[in-house]
């Protein structure tokens, strides 16, 4: 686990560290207490990482297709 904020992470790190805290978790080798810091930890790195894949298939949404389905240019996305 790094102590880097889950803001700052990119899609990768985040999903990274997720599969480690899972793997800790099923585990059931960690105390109660870094249990229940590693499963927040954990909500909150899953709840980054969907809003990461939420943004990316917006962004892969806005793509405009001609009538052959070749991209043709990006239509602005609201809040991107």
């Amino acid at each position: 686990m790094t102590d880097t904020a889950v803001k700052d992470m990119t899609f990768e790190q985040a999903m990274a560290e997720l599969e480690q805290v899972v793997g800790q978790l099923e585990r059931g080798d960690v105390p109660l207490e870094a249990s229940i810091e590693l499963y927040k930890r954990g909500d909150a790195l899953k709840k980054h990482c969907e809003a990461k894949l939420k943004s990316a298939e917006e962004k892969v949404a806005a793509i405009q297709l001609d009538a052959a389905g070749e991209p043709t240019g990006l239509k602005p996305v609201e809040g991107l």
